[in-house]
Parts: C-alpha cells; structure tokens; sequence
C-alpha cells in the first residue's frame, strides 16, 4: 500500500516544482526584459504593469489583489483542486515578483533595442506559462478564463489568453507616455509569448501512429505494451504480391515515445517494415479528452 501513496507524492512534489521553475522563468522575463523598456503584456500582470507605469505602485501588490478576487470564480467554476494549484501559482509568483528585484533598462538589452526585450522576453515568458500549464498550474488572471475556455471548448490555451489580453494591451495607449508603437511591442511580446507556448504544450502533446509489418510482432507487441505502455491493436492483413497472410502492428503514441519504439522493433526485427504518420488528435484514454459544445 505505501508504494503507490509514494509514487503519488514524489510526482505531486515533482508538479509543484516544475510550476514553481516556469514561475521565475515568467517573473524573470518582466523583470529583466519588459518593465525596464515599459512594455505591457497581457493576464493580470500586464494589468499590474500598466498600474505600476501610471501609479508606481508595485507590480506584486496589484498582482496579488486582483486575483485574490478571481480566486473566488476560480474555486466555484473550476473547483478545489486547480483552485489549490492557483493559490499556489498565484503566492509564488508574488513573491518572485517581490524579491526579484527590478533590472535597469540596458542591463540585459540595449535602452535603444526594445524589440530584441520583447523577443526574449516573450520567449521566456511562454516557456515558463508552458511548463507551468504542462504540469497542471496556474497563474491565476486570465489564465482561470483560457482555463475555463479550454475546459469547455477545444481551443488551445495559447489563443485563448490571447484572446482575453489583446484588450489589456491595447489599454496600454491611454497612459500618460503610451503611444501606438508601446501597443505594437506588447502585442509583439504578447504573439511570440503566445506561440512559444504552444509550441512547448502541444510540442510534448503531439501524437503519432505507427503500422508495424513484422513476423516477429507477438514479441515487438508485448515489448510496445511493458516498456512503452501504450496499446497494441493486430490487424489482419494480406500481401497483395505474395499473397500471404501478414500482421500489422497498429499503435498510437506522443511523439516523444518515437524514439523507444524504432528501438523496440530495430532490437527485436531490424528487417520490420514501419511506416510512422502524424496524427491531428488522438482522443480517448490515455491522450485529450474530447471536448465538444
């Protein structure tokens, strides 16, 4: 019995520090590379970033009230258990936001090359939200609305947050010093942000099939289901030249399960015959869930 709760806890911990790593890496991209060149971005702290370009207040104060309101949504749409990741996502990266002190504009970019700040700060930025999202995280802000979106509707986080903070930025033309050409660098940030994130969610969710044409497929099937734990379905065929009776081997698996496979079978049959395709969505147990209206 307490093998399991182990395997359980050590992946829970595991989780939390995952989202606690894409935490700073986010914190880290406003910090270093977009508040010291005054661009905005999308969710709560672009929300935060405009009030502290306007107020000067702090960018972890206002960060911390508006989503201690929308923990409340939170806990009665989403429930306990994303709510519980969403406190914590929220307290962590208030704290990076507060102990990470801010850099001085020129420290990592050039005060003259605010595009390259939005390259990399949008990079750093989407890759911490994808790890963060990977592991069942939350920032809070609009990341409870993509949530939400995505629960409901098969729309890829990535364009719902964009959907959700293309406002935001856009708000950003109204302050004291805001121009259309701040607009242009948060929507830049936003975008590459944006694609950078899905690239890191669906580059790990990415599926493939595979047809495995082998005399040896009893032993290239049982290794695919013990080592690789995928699913095996035989299909009975027919060689059209030689018009002998023939296996295929028809499995489904992500993209980064590629490699063990084209192990398996070159270890097991190096003469095997096996075409790989990708797959557009693969929904069902052990993949997405389907989602419909």
């Amino acid at each position: 019995m307490n093998k399991p709760f182990s395997k359980i806890n050590w992946s829970a911990i595991r989780e939390y520090l995952m989202i606690a790593l894409g935490l700073v890496m986010y914190a880290t991209a406003w910090k270093a590379f977009l508040l010291p060149h005054r661009i905005t971005g999308g969710g709560a702290t672009g929300v935060s970033a405009i009030v502290q370009y306007g107020t000067g207040v702090p960018v972890a104060v206002t960060y911390a009230i508006i989503n201690g309101v929308l923990l409340i949504f939170s806990l009665w749409k989403l429930g306990l258990q994303f709510s519980l990741r969403t406190i914590y996502g929220v307290t962590c990266l208030t704290i990076f936001f507060a102990i990470i002190p801010d850099a001085e504009i020129g420290t990592f970019v050039s005060e003259n090359e605010p595009f390259m700040a939005c390259v990399l700060g949008g990079i750093l930025a989407g890759s911490g939200m994808g790890i963060m999202f990977l592991n069942n995280g939350s920032s809070g802000g609009t990341d409870i609305i993509a949530k939400l979106i995505n629960k409901y509707h098969n729309i890829t986080l990535g364009r719902a947050l964009l959907y959700c903070d293309v406002l935001i930025i856009s708000s950003s033309y109204f302050l004291p010093e805001g121009n259309i050409e701040k607009v242009v660098y948060g929507l830049t940030t936003m975008t590459i942000a944006t694609f950078t994130l899905d690239m890191v969610v669906n580059g790990v969710r990415q599926s493939v099939q595979f047809l495995i044409f082998s005399a040896k497929y009893e032993d290239i099937a049982n290794a695919i289901n013990n080592e690789v734990h995928r699913g095996v379905t035989i299909l009975d065929g027919t060689g059209w030249y030689s018009k002998q009776p023939v296996k295929v081997i028809t499995v489904l698996a992500r993209k980064n399960e590629s490699a063990k496979i084209f192990k398996i079978v070159k270890d097991i049959d190096p003469n095997a015959f096996v075409s790989q395709s990708s797959a557009i969505g693969v929904y069902g147990q052990g993949f997405d869930v389907m989602k419909v209206k």
